[in-house]
């Protein structure tokens, strides 16, 4: 699989509006709901399950980017949702700087192996700061998402 079928054009918002760590999380899981990948009965449970693990250690991995995660019992693939921050979000990374760039995922339960491959995907997809940069100058969504394409960052499964 790769990390351009998981972000697709509908999974990616050019201009998040978050003005927290929090609300990011908020702002993108609704945005699962919205496009149908999850249902909002289960909205509450899996934010609960986002909050904790970012609790534990915040998911600001640096460089600009954040990858809150979290599993649920009620998928059977990995979902995603990509955001993008002109402004930054305060995410408590582990550099310290602002958050531009934020891919929240969810994955099956019982699929720890999904799950690991989806994380280093999407961590491999940002380690480069011309792509870091390239996307932060894209001008809308599609032209993310192209650069999601070019990258052709494959997820095992």
């Amino acid at each position: 699989m790769k990390l351009s079928e998981i972000l697709t054009p509908s999974h990616i918002l050019p201009d998040l509006q978050a003005g927290d760590r929090w609300e990011a999380m908020d702002e993108l899981l609704d945005h699962l709901i919205s496009v149908g990948d999850f249902s909002p009965e289960w909205r509450s449970e899996v934010s609960n399950s986002l909050r904790l693990r970012e609790a534990m250690i915040s998911t600001g991995v640096g460089g600009g980017v954040a990858i809150p995660h979290a599993f649920s019992e009620h998928i059977n693939e990995v979902v995603a949702v990509f955001g993008r921050s002109r402004a930054g979000i305060d995410f408590e990374a582990q550099d310290r700087e602002a958050v531009h760039f934020v891919v929240l995922f969810i994955s099956p339960l019982k699929s720890y192996q999904k799950h690991l491959h989806a994380l280093a995907a999407i961590a491999r997809m940002f380690t480069k700061p011309e792509t870091r940069e390239r996307m932060m100058f894209a001008s809308d969504g599609d032209e993310l998402y192209q650069l999601f394409r070019q990258k052709v960052v494959a997820i095992k499964v």
